[in-house]
């Protein structure tokens, strides 16, 4: 059975993606912090018939991730799909925010995503093939409106950068790396219902290597 890790599961995007990739006949496995918000969510993935099972870890920090990700490719099998969602919404004036705060944030949006592929990297590129999905905001292409929110607007700049980057240097290796850059605030029955939303990263991992996009901009 295909396979797709879900880092930076939330009741929003995140079970929208499981969802999506199940529907497809994908076994799931969820990465986020809270055990019991895990269990939860595969218990009534269970009853919806999705096979998916939980991992508690901090995506801030690399050493937890990379345990996380061994303890996934032990339990069920290398990833054929890693999708990377995670990040934080701190409100703070730029010159109240802590450098501690700002560092916390910046690896959770950023080196998290940066030490998932590189944990899931070497079985993509025995493979051959490979897909990494990550979740970008609009903040990354207008800036200016991320006043009060330094941290994300940095971050998600960065994601973008850092999948840019990646796209071109796994391309040899059979891997597909983009980013739907969401440029909206993601809420169910809108223009940016996440199910919607969903359905293209499902369109970015079923294209032929001839026609791969590194950036899906959704706007609504």
């Amino acid at each position: 059975m295909n396979h797709a890790v879900i880092a930076g599961y939330g009741p929003g995007m995140g079970a929208a993606l499981a969802r999506r990739f199940a529907s497809e006949g994908y076994s799931i496995s969820l990465l986020a912090r809270g055990r019991a918000a895990l269990d939860e969510a595969v218990t009534r993935f269970a009853d919806q018939g999705i096979i998916a099972r939980g991992f508690e870890v901090d995506l801030s920090q690399p050493s937890a991730i990379q345990g996380a990700l061994a303890e996934v490719a032990a339990a069920t099998s290398a990833p054929d799909v890693l999708i990377y969602n995670a990040a934080r919404w701190r409100e703070a004036a730029t010159m109240a925010l802590s450098p501690q705060d700002f560092a916390q944030d910046l690896s959770l949006a950023v080196t998290g995503a940066l030490v998932c592929a590189q944990s899931v990297y070497p079985a993509m590129r025995e493979r051959g093939s490979g897909t990494m999905l990550f979740t970008g905001g609009g903040l990354a292409l207008y800036p200016a409106s991320g006043v009060g929110v330094a941290s994300l607007t940095a971050g998600k700049a960065s994601l973008r950068g850092l999948v840019y980057a990646m796209a071109t240097e796994l391309a040899p290796d059979g891997i597909h790396v983009a980013t739907v850059t969401i440029a909206g605030q993601v809420a169910s029955g809108t223009a940016f219902d996440p199910d919607m939303i969903a359905g293209h990263y499902w369109d970015l991992h079923k294209q032929p290597p001839s026609a791969w996009e590194i950036e899906r901009v959704y706007r609504g």
